[in-house]
């Protein structure tokens, strides 16, 4: 009878297929600073872009690239800008020696920049000639909300069209008279003058309904056209008496004068008597 093994009491038993585990520190990654996206990046994250110079610009403007520098806050140190269609960097100290500058031009006022042109993207961006940059030259076109703002306006067109159309005559013979429209004239000849001013500006037209100076300027225009009161390059005065009103700057225009003074605390008076004779007059 074959003789059997004992262990020692407290021991675990050791199991040849057990695996050995063995327990390593991990290795902590050193801390980096997050880097600048490159050109390759943002070639993925942009579409095409417009650049327009706002004011002027002529047919053909070639944009400066000599001696251009910024400032860059990564480095913390100034760098020179050259736009070479070769080079992945618009930074000259990132650029091989053999580098190639290429002319930047806008004609009639934009530049289109494909996606497949990042670092003229970048170039543009940089440039300090830029609006967003401080410059006065050009800026980047913002197709999304260049958008919006013409459906706005294609919104306030719409509603300034349908006052014209909708609004009693009686309600539009103000604003007519505001923007200098002839309001002795068929109403139908009035309504369409005031069709070619609602589509020019609609917003002003629109707020001209709600606007005080607009109710007063019909008023004094109306007192004028009734001769209750006399408009002279020197003073607004009342017709029957020749009794000055308010006297009028030199180079400015009667009618303005006068409804700004009626417009005040002391015009409350005189503004108040030419509503009270044009009501007796209807």
């Amino acid at each position: 009878m074959a003789q059997q093994t004992r262990r020692a009491p407290g021991r675990p038993k050791k199991s040849q297929d057990a695996p050995v585990v063995e327990h390593v520190a991990p290795v902590q990654e050193p801390v980096r600073k997050a880097s600048r996206p490159s050109i390759k990046q943002k070639q993925n994250e942009t579409r095409h872009r417009i650049y327009e110079i706002p004011k002027g610009g002529g047919i053909v403007t070639i944009l400066r690239q000599k001696e251009i520098q910024i400032y860059d806050e990564d480095l913390g140190k100034i760098r020179n800008l050259r736009y070479c269609p070769r080079e992945n960097s618009i930074y000259v100290d990132e650029q091989s020696e053999n580098s190639v500058r290429e002319a930047v031009i806008f004609r009639d006022g934009r530049i289109l920049v494909p996606k497949e042109k990042p670092n003229l993207m970048a170039f543009l961006d940089a440039h300090p000639d830029n609006l967003s940059n401080g410059g006065n030259l050009f800026k980047l076109v913002d197709e999304k909300r260049d958008a919006e703002k013409e459906l706005a306006k294609e919104f306030s067109q719409s509603e300034a069209i349908m006052m014209v159309r909708e609004k009693d005559i009686q309600e539009l013979l103000p604003v007519a008279l505001y923007y200098g429209i002839n309001i002795n004239r068929a109403t139908s000849e009035i309504r369409y003058d005031l069709l070619q001013t609602a589509k020019k500006n609609p917003t002003g037209f629109i707020e001209a309904f709600d606007s005080p100076e607009v109710t007063v300027r019909a008023t004094i225009q109306q007192a004028v056209d009734y001769q209750i009161v006399n408009a002279k390059a020197s003073g607004v005065y009342w017709f029957d008496s020749n009794q000055l009103i308010v006297s009028v700057p030199a180079g400015m225009k009667p009618i303005d004068v006068m409804t700004r003074f009626c417009l005040t605390e002391k015009g409350a008076a005189v503004l108040a008597t030419l509503e009270d004779k044009l009501e007796k007059l209807g």
